[in-house]
């Protein structure tokens, strides 16, 4: 029966007769836990109770309201799936973490929808804005302002709050920096861990380093252009010699990936290329 809790959206089969459902375009339903009848709100009629098995036999299809995880691009706006526009133009909201910057995203593909700004500083609040909009029979999609939400990115407690309260949550899956970095190293081996942004604090920060290159194993690593700096000289200190693959402006017009040593690594980055987000893959070690 949790399976019925949320509320649905049932559409007509092409070739039936809707008049009989007083020609109703949409129909709401939500069932409350009783698992003999479906309350079916129909748009200016009053409450009746049909059981499942009626509405399948008489040619309605359903599915329920959803949250959609959508990945958008990284960089390059091109690299947006076709899905995931369809399902931007297909939804009633979007939730944004920035919605400034995702405006940007919408306006290039003529995309007008409202917006909804969801970051990490107001997840919870705005998780009440968008199971509002569920509740009342409106599919939401969420992006992040790059990539997959919820891989360094907020969306992982929008998500619990959703699932908890019994609406399916669909990803889209797409641009992910750390995909494609891995793609192009050529030494991930058969165990890559996903690390993401380390602390900021220098201790912190070579603490969990020490620990990931003690694995052994390939890691990938985000940091931005205020930090790369410290943290290339964090890996050249503790072991020098772990190849490293560092994406920089990844799917811009001048992305570059600067491969080599960890202690040399420093030494390729002047101020021309010290710009835009990192990406950082640190092999495995080498077993002797």
């Amino acid at each position: 029966t949790n399976f019925f809790r949320a509320p649905f959206l049932l559409r007509k089969k092409p070739g039936f007769p809707l008049q009989s459902f007083g020609c109703a375009k949409r129909i709401y339903a939500a069932i409350p836990g009783a698992a003999q009848g479906l309350p079916v709100i129909l748009h200016g009629k009053n409450w009746c109770t049909l059981p499942p098995c009626s509405l399948l036999s008489a040619g309605l299809k359903w599915r329920m309201v959803s949250l959609c995880i959508v990945a958008t691009p990284i960089g390059n706006l091109k690299d947006i799936s076709l899905r995931a526009l369809d399902c931007l133009r297909a939804a009633h909201a979007v939730a944004c973490e920035d919605t400034r910057h995702s405006l940007k995203l919408l306006n290039h593909y003529d995309i007008r929808k409202p917006l909804i700004s969801c970051h990490g500083h107001n997840e919870e609040k705005s998780a009440e804005r968008i199971l509002a909009l569920l509740r009342a029979g409106k599919d939401v999609a969420y992006i992040s302002d790059a990539g997959t939400p919820g891989l360094s990115d907020p969306g992982q407690r929008l998500v619990r709050r959703v699932k908890d309260a019994g609406f399916p949550v669909i990803p889209l899956p797409g641009p992910c920096a750390f995909a494609a970095l891995a793609s192009v190293s050529g030494f991930t081996g058969k165990t890559l861990t996903f690390e993401g942004f380390l602390s900021p604090k220098a201790g912190r920060r070579r603490s969990r380093l020490r620990e990931l290159l003690d694995r052994g194993e390939a890691f990938v690593l985000y940091e931005s252009v205020h930090r790369i700096l410290k943290l290339l000289a964090d890996l050249a200190d503790l072991e020098p010699e772990r190849l490293l693959v560092v994406g920089r402006e990844m799917t811009k017009e001048f992305e570059e990936y600067i491969e080599g040593a960890a202690g040399e690594i420093p030494l390729k980055f002047t101020e021309k290329n010290l710009k835009g987000e990192f990406s950082v893959l640190v092999s495995g070690r080498k077993k002797s």
